[in-house]
């Protein structure tokens, strides 16, 4: 019954919105995880019609002694109405509570789907975002382990086809992204508990969208090379930015929460990164003229949001609670937050380059920000501005959408991905680049970022090939 009193706990903390679906399950016991995962996804999925079935009878009631919490319930009674293997349990005392409502749920159950004209078990569950359908399953070569050439023999020797044409890729084809350097895309179904490369951190399983702020970062590829991840957990960007540095130089990662900490540290173990100070502790709480961070000329700021981008399979499941549950006060105190942390960033005396990003749709917390900052004089006064769009993927096609006060060309400085409707598909995301001309900056004049004219971040970066591998 312990595993039935995790998931429960688990789901607690995603339904109140203190971890994704994503991030409790990296915590799960690896014998257990896939297991966990399948019975909170589905639970999930058919939460509302388990609450009406419950609350129609007198189960939490009369079984309160032994029935902690209604999650814990929740996934009792999935698994007794719509898994065919009943509880996976021993008997005893919280399994005979619930069987001694057995009658009674089922009973609920037929009844509830009489009423919603459901012809199946099935039907009862709530659909799929459908803009899920439209984006494939990315997965980013580890630069910090091998080659993104490395990469693609691997799969063409697992059975795969490199694909060039546009659109999702069929089943066991892949194809390069026009974007990203190292990103490959699969179909949708490609199976990462089957990917060898991705269970040893070859490869990072990574949204397009969310790779997009480490590029536009672009931070140097040398040893003098000092940056800040102010939000970092669950590291994917994190591991990013470490890899587009060739594991060099220094990366501070913040992570203000225990737990999750505790998963950033996972991720940078396994995917091999030699040059990142994981600190728990909030970025917010930092004194920006502390000797440590003098040398800081790169700052990604990645802050809690409403998340109302995400339609991905697992997290969307909790998407709708989050957008619509108090959106404007939520909104308004979550772009507080935001802009505070841009502030925040742009007192470190050194810092040249902020990005700023979101994984919500909301003009708000996007466009909202970028404006509020710009109209900062203290931001202003020290000398940052939008970085223009040639230095921030000029050829990705979506921009920022019209706001109060921010000029055509401003707007145009922006990105946004829109749920499952570019091409290839992606999560909703924005992101936005501050920067400024300070001399070096406190860094060498030799930095590879400084030298000729600024490369085009959705360029490839030269020189991929010679990389060797480091072994896995």
């Amino acid at each position: 019954m312990n595993f039935y009193k995790e998931a429960a706990s688990k789901l607690d903390l995603i339904e109140s919105k203190k971890a994704s679906v994503k991030g409790c399950l990296s915590l799960a016991a690896p014998k257990d995880r896939r297991r966990m995962g399948a019975l909170i996804i589905e639970t999930l999925k058919f939460k509302d019609a388990i609450t009406a079935i419950v609350d129609a009878t007198p189960l939490m009631r009369d079984e309160r002694r032994h029935l902690i919490s209604k999650n814990f319930a929740a996934v009792l009674v999935h698994d007794l109405l719509f898994n065919s293997g009943g509880i996976q349990a021993g008997d005893g005392p919280v399994k005979q509570a619930i069987n001694r409502h057995k009658t009674r749920l089922q009973a609920e159950l037929v009844k509830l789907k009489i009423r919603r004209g459901a012809t199946s078990n099935g039907k009862l569950a709530q659909p799929d975002d459908p803009r899920a359908a439209n984006i494939p399953r990315y997965l980013r070569a580890n630069r910090n382990i091998w080659t993104t050439e490395q990469a693609v023999e691997f799969y063409i020797s697992q059975g795969y086809t490199v694909s060039t044409d546009p659109g999702l890729p069929q089943k066991g084809q892949f194809r390069l992204d026009s974007h990203i350097p190292d990103l490959l895309i699969f179909h949708p179904d490609h199976k990462l508990h089957h990917d060898e490369a991705y269970k040893d951190g070859r490869m990072i399983a990574q949204d397009k969208a969310s790779c997009f702020p480490a590029v536009v970062l672009d931070p140097p590829k040398a040893e003098s090379a000092w940056v800040i991840d102010a939000t970092a957990a669950p590291g994917n960007k994190t591991s990013h930015i470490s890899a587009l540095m060739g594991n060099k130089g220094k990366i501070i990662a913040f992570e203000r929460n225990k737990r999750r900490y505790k998963t950033l540290e996972g991720m940078l173990q396994r995917a091999k990164c030699q040059n990142v100070e994981p600190i728990l502790g909030d970025f917010l709480d930092q004194d920006p003229l502390d000797a440590r961070f003098k040398l800081v000329t790169h700052i990604l700021l990645d802050p809690s949001c409403s998340g109302s981008g995400i339609v991905n399979r697992l997290d969307y499941l909790t998407q709708e609670a989050t957008v619509e549950d108090g959106l404007d006060i939520r909104l308004d105190t979550l772009a507080s937050f935001q802009k505070n942390m841009v502030l925040h960033a742009a007192k470190f005396p050194s810092v040249e380059r902020i990005v700023y990003s979101t994984c919500s749709i909301h003009l708000e917390e996007n466009e909202g920000v970028v404006r509020d900052v710009l109209g900062n004089s203290e931001f202003t006064g020290k000398g940052f501005k939008l970085a223009p769009r040639s230095q921030v993927l000029p050829k990705w096609e979506r921009r920022g959408l019209p706001y109060p006060s921010i000029e055509v060309d401003a707007l145009d400085a922006l990105i946004r991905c829109s749920p499952g409707e570019d091409d290839p598909g992606t999560n909703g995301f924005f992101v936005s680049c501050f920067s400024r001309e300070i001399g070096t900056g406190g860094r060498s004049e030799k930095s590879p970022c400084l030298s000729g004219k600024r490369k085009t971040v959705d360029e490839p970066r030269a020189g991929c090939s010679k990389r060797k591998r480091r072994g896995t």
